[in-house]
């Protein structure tokens, strides 16, 4: 990467947003939905799925028949091949509320030349790819702390209006209407101070939410493929940092980057929650399908184990 090259520091929540980035991100948000749609239509298939038993259409599984409960629920079909009572239990399908959060901070407007969206940009499809998933399937869906939870075909729309207008694009976002029952997906680099990203998740948790950490880093910050002396400007603070050998730097960067996703890793796994890594250069359908596949249950749901992409 040339000389002057930016990387993400770790700071807390970025101030007010100027006028230039509100514009940037008014003339992104129409092509970005665009995108957000195309993608979220190639993984959007049986996507309502919630894998547990309760009032519904759609048929789950047999079970044995308990004493106690009404005759009427036994299914005689079933039933009569063996010696046992079966009931047939059906798929929960009522609406859910998801909370759905994208860090647009100034960290993530970063993009290097080894991909070609920044991290902001892709945040900000998968957000908008997973409200419009979710809306079709009749989920509320809203922006902790900015929106009331939507059940609406264009909640994607709706929500993306409410991202142009925020006043300030914090890191982590209010949790003040986050409940027990609800689900919420957090799409940041993740690149603040893990005591406040920490506090956060344990608070939420504390609530019975269930959730996920989608971490979005640009593939040079995964690499640190800098040679000789190289500026490092945190956009956020405005520090900036010479070295002279920056390779001499890369062993102990990659060290600390590792740290922090493990620390990551095992923070949502603490939590009952899980943990998801993307680059920006991959494809943003392999995050989605992580996401559908626990949110929709083929796995263990979003309480299940922390996954990698």
């Amino acid at each position: 990467m040339a000389r002057g090259a930016e990387t993400a520091a770790d700071t807390s929540l970025a101030g007010p947003v100027t006028m230039g980035e509100a514009r940037s991100l008014a003339e992104a948000l129409p092509d970005l939905l665009v995108d957000a749609r195309h993608i979220g239509n190639t993984v959007s298939a049986g996507w309502h799925g919630r894998r547990r038993s309760g009032p519904g259409e759609t048929f789950w599984q047999f079970r044995p028949f308990n004493m106690g409960e009404p005759a009427r629920r036994i299914d005689w079909r079933r039933s009569a091949r063996d010696d046992h009572l079966y009931v047939r239990e059906r798929e929960w399908e009522a609406a859910h509320t998801l909370w759905l959060w994208a860090d647009l901070s100034s960290s993530m407007s970063f993009r290097s030349n080894l991909s070609h969206v920044s991290k902001r940009d892709r945040a900000i499809v998968l957000l908008l790819a997973l409200a419009d998933m979710l809306a079709g399937s009749g989920e509320r869906i809203g922006l902790p702390g900015v929106t009331r939870p939507l059940s609406d075909r264009n909640a994607a729309e709706r929500l993306a209006d409410a991202l142009v207008h925020l006043a300030k694009p914090a890191a982590l976002p209010d949790s003040t209407g986050i409940r027990r029952f609800s689900d919420v997906v957090l799409i940041a680099d993740f690149l603040d101070p893990l005591a406040d990203i920490a506090n956060w998740v344990n608070r939420v948790a504390g609530t019975g939410a269930r959730g996920a950490l989608v971490q979005v880093l640009d593939p040079i910050e995964e690499t640190f493929p800098f040679d000789g002396r190289v500026e490092f400007r945190d956009p956020e603070s405005g520090l900036k940092l010479t070295t002279g050998r920056a390779e001499s730097w890369r062993a102990a960067y990659q060290a600390r980057l590792a740290e922090r996703k493990d620390a990551l890793r095992q923070l949502a796994t603490r939590a009952g929650w899980s943990y998801i890594l993307h680059h920006t250069d991959r494809s943003a359908t392999e995050p989605l399908l992580a996401l559908h596949e626990r949110l929709s249950g083929h796995s263990d749901g979003l309480t299940g184990k922390g996954g990698r992409l």
